[in-house]
């Protein structure tokens, strides 16, 4: 008898984790500022998949939550264009993009090793907005709700200028179907997206 593999109470363990962090963070803040950033994505599916990367873009908004000298908690909102490059029939030259729109909430902990580099690692919890391909709209094929963890660093040209890379690794399969087993919930595809951003802080 096959036992389906359900995430739900980690997921939940994870947002419950973030909004803790949050809390703390602003009741123990030393300095909190407001900023604007955007930049490039690079997004592909992890897992038993047959795609290649598509371009695409995130913008947004963000808080730094100074803890001490050297650590801050970084919330972040961000509207995030995703997917991947499908291929199809017809030829190794056929292929069509499969856009995935979320509403991004990461949750950062960010530490600066000097004050120009910092790196930074959190979860984040996405919200499906939009899903195409060439067939017109796909969302209802699409969970509405996705899982990652962040890993990255920045460079701070100036008190409010900024660069970074990020790498997000998706931790919930992206297409709508329960799975029957553990083997078959990593196989399936989940969402990878490298990040190049610039940011202002005000």
């Amino acid at each position: 008898m096959a036992c389906k593999f359900n995430l739900s109470k980690k997921m939940k363990k994870i947002i419950l984790c973030a909004i803790t962090i949050m809390a703390v963070a602003f009741s123990n803040a030393q300095e909190t500022r407001f900023g604007i950033k955007g930049g490039l994505n690079l997004t592909n599916f992890s897992g038993d998949t047959d795609t290649n990367v598509k371009a695409g873009f995130h913008i947004g908004g963000f808080a730094e939550i100074k803890i001490i000298e050297r650590l801050a908690i970084q919330p972040e909102l961000l509207f995030s264009t995703q997917g991947a490059s499908l291929r199809m029939i017809g030829g190794p030259d056929s292929s069509s993009d499969l856009k995935l729109n979320y509403i991004n909430v990461p949750v950062l902990a960010k530490f600066y090793i000097t004050k120009q580099f910092t790196v930074e690692a959190g979860p984040q919890i996405g919200f499906l907005v939009a899903a195409k391909n060439y067939s017109g709209d796909v969302k209802d094929f699409y969970k509405s709700t996705d899982f990652g963890f962040n890993f990255g660093a920045g460079y701070n040209f100036t008190d409010n200028i900024s660069a970074g890379i990020r790498y997000t690794v998706g931790l919930s399969g992206v297409v709508d179907r329960d799975y029957e087993n553990v083997g078959d919930y990593y196989d399936s595809a989940k969402n990878s997206v490298l990040a190049l951003s610039l940011a202002y802080k005000f």
